[in-house]
């Protein structure tokens, strides 16, 4: 897929938990909770937005690294989305 200008590059549960090396349970639980979010359904596969993912997973990590709980992580992700 091709990531140019304005444009989206998505990729399955499988392929993300590659990228960011977490395995696939944890993409499902983070998915489930509210964390990771599918832009995309195609069959039984889930796609997301790599950048957005990118950026949430980073940030999961660095506040659980801090202590925080994922019910308080979630909160701050949402609240700091810019929804314009």
């Amino acid at each position: 897929m091709h990531n140019g200008n304005g444009h989206h590059h998505y990729l399955s549960a499988k392929e993300i938990g590659e990228k960011l090396r977490i395995p696939y349970s944890k993409i499902n639980f983070y998915t489930t909770i509210g964390l990771f979010s599918i832009v995309r359904k195609q069959g039984n596969k889930r796609f997301y937005d790599v950048a957005d993912t990118e950026k949430r997973f980073q940030t999961i990590s660095e506040m659980m690294n801090e202590g925080y709980p994922l019910g308080l992580i979630r909160k701050k992700l949402f609240q700091g989305e810019d929804r314009s």
